[in-house]
């Protein structure tokens, strides 16, 4: 008798922290609320672009959090966040989720990401007027070369590693690096292939001659690293919404 009752209420135990972990999970913090919180910094088109007049948002990233939104049942909440404090926003919880980022070994050390669903490429780029000083990578790692880039991102460390002896100079969110060189401030800063085609198209900058893309890396959305219903959630989610059509749509709709 006593060995079933201990059978019980190890049962019981388990129920009740299978139950716990259940109700500390964020899938449902946003299906009890009705609202999904999703962190984004606005300044990166066309994942994510906030329109300070009417401080909407438009973009790749949007289109992916209003449907997973709608498939949730609840609304979307654009958090505004930037990118020096993105991880430490959904590690304290001031989102449930972030837009897309690069999946990196630091960040993993904190935060949980969702499956990837695109990859991006890294490439140094200035404007045409400066495109004749530069041939190759070896041509921008040099003393008198200021490489803008700014605080907190993938692009800031990868600037640093590439460009050990160039003048390396940072700036703040909401400022960014290719503004820099944009005003004169600046002759390189490097971005995305997925960017740079806009910022190519918008502002007329070019890519470094003879600079070969480097550093592919796999763009996922940051989840809290302990919640793993809500990790499961999401992930599942990208599949299905992967198998139908849907990523590749909304990349097509926004021109990656």
């Amino acid at each position: 008798m006593k060995h079933w009752m201990t059978i019980a209420a190890a049962g019981v135990l388990s129920l009740g922290l299978a139950a716990a972990a259940q109700a500390q999970s964020a899938l449902n913090d946003i299906l009890d609320s009705g609202v999904l919180k999703f962190g984004t910094t606005g300044d990166w088109n066309p994942m994510s672009v906030r329109d300070p007049a009417t401080n909407s948002y438009k973009g790749f990233d949007i289109d992916v959090a209003n449907e997973l939104a709608n498939d949730l049942g609840v609304t979307v909440e654009f958090v505004p966040t930037d990118w020096k404090t993105l991880v430490n926003g959904v590690v304290a919880g001031k989102y449930h989720m972030t837009g897309s980022a690069s999946i990196s070994p630091p960040r993993m050390k904190v935060a949980g990401f969702s499956e990837s669903y695109i990859a991006v490429e890294i490439m140094p780029f200035t404007i045409p007027a400066k495109a004749g000083d530069f041939d190759g990578y070896d041509s921008i790692n040099q003393p008198n070369v200021k490489v803008a880039t700014t605080l907190g991102t993938t692009f800031e460390a990868l600037a640093r590693e590439w460009f050990p002896n160039a003048d390396i100079k940072v700036v703040e969110a909401p400022a960014r690096g290719f503004q820099e060189v944009l005003a004169g401030r600046a002759d390189v800063f490097i971005t995305s292939n997925i960017e740079g085609s806009t910022l190519k198209a918008k502002h007329g900058v070019v890519q470094v001659p003879n600079t070969e893309p480097r550093a592919p890396s796999p763009i996922a959305m940051l989840l809290p690293q302990d919640d793993q219903v809500w990790i499961n959630y999401v992930n599942n989610w990208v599949k299905v919404k992967q198998a139908k059509g849907f990523f590749e749509a909304t990349k097509a709709k926004w021109g990656l």
